[in-house]
């Protein structure tokens, strides 16, 4: 099998190799590191059977990974907006995606998913590889040790996924996210996975989220609703407001913010289709995130389609906008 890379992706892609190896030395040296797989309290529960979701965490990072699984493997397309991503696996096909944190590091997590997928199938042929895409955050902000989601971590996610149920809030890999962190990268607040999920007109549409952001959250009538928080007044102020009140003294962030979407229709799209549906969706989360795709966020979003139905009365357009509706209540469900 080969594939095309982007540069970034191909170094990428080096490096989760290379991680594996040191995974391996580290492991003789140190006794497992403890796992957590609790799902907490706030559950999403949606109809979409084709999706199975796992999590798993390392508490003394705090650091995580989320699985999503595709049984039947599904169309994929990636769609890169943010200047400083971490990607590996855009194949056009998927059988599973891996959102993680730990940085460049964290893209071991993908390589732990696909051998968990290995060990399921049981004999490795040419024409039955799992395909697995990966994507990260930085989650070293705010702690002093270099624990990422490595190989061990992935497999764990796989085998702890279920269907029909998402982990809200600070779990897997949005157990130590921030959002709205501002020019001096002083008023950030903690913030999460969120997901979202609509059936309407004989289609469906999931959307997962891990926002991780230098822009802050906004609700649909234009309100800053988490992140951009003043330490002093305790209140709210948009990216322009904090812009005006301290330009002379600003500074931006070093490369790391990244917001990472999936987003998943049971309708038939294929090829160059899903690409600009992906565009299109990733497009519309600026009404929701504001700044989004700056040169020190990741932006990522996977369009994914497992075409199980065929509705001719959704063209592309429509599903664009239902779809960026789903998004944006994932969102704003990306809180603690």
């Amino acid at each position: 099998m080969s594939c095309t890379c982007r540069p970034w992706q191909a170094a990428a892609a080096g490096v989760a190799v290379l991680l594996s190896g040191f995974a391996i030395a580290r492991a003789a040296d140190a006794p497992p590191r403890a796992i957590a797989t609790d799902w907490g309290s706030r559950i999403l529960e949606f109809d979409f059977p084709a999706i199975k979701v796992g999590i798993a965490e390392y508490p003394d990072g705090p650091t995580g990974a989320t699985v999503l699984h595709f049984p039947d493997g599904a169309a994929m397309a990636v769609d890169v907006r943010g200047g400083s991503p971490g990607v590996v696996g855009e194949y056009g096909y998927v059988h599973a995606i891996s959102l993680a944190g730990g940085s460049l590091f964290g893209l071991e997590a993908a390589a732990g998913v696909t051998a968990g997928l290995l060990d399921r199938q049981g004999t490795a042929r040419w024409d039955t590889i799992p395909l697995v895409s990966g994507g990260i955050v930085f989650d070293f902000g705010g702690r002093d040790n270099n624990v990422y989601p490595d190989k061990r971590l992935g497999a764990a996610a796989l085998a702890n996924t279920k269907v029909g149920r998402f982990p809200l809030g600070a779990r897997g890999a949005g157990i130590a996210v921030t959002v709205g962190n501002g020019f001096a990268f002083d008023r950030g607040e903690q913030a999460g996975q969120g997901a979202a999920f609509r059936a309407v007109g004989g289609i469906k549409v999931f959307a997962c989220t891990v926002v991780n952001a230098i822009g802050a959250v906004f609700d649909r009538e234009g309100k800053v609703v988490l992140g951009h928080l003043d330490p002093e007044t305790g209140k709210r102020t948009s990216f322009a407001e904090d812009l005006e009140q301290r330009l002379a003294a600003a500074r931006e962030s070093a490369g790391q913010n990244t917001t990472l979407t999936v987003v998943v229709t049971n309708q038939t799209v294929r090829g160059h289709d899903l690409e600009q549906l992906g565009r299109q969706v990733h497009s519309s989360m600026a009404r929701a995130i504001q700044p989004f795709h700056t040169r020190d966020d990741g932006d990522v979003l996977w369009m994914v389609s497992t075409a199980e139905v065929e509705v001719p009365e959704w063209s592309l357009t429509a599903l664009g906008v239902a779809a960026s509706e789903v998004v944006w209540d994932a969102v704003l469900e990306a809180r603690p």
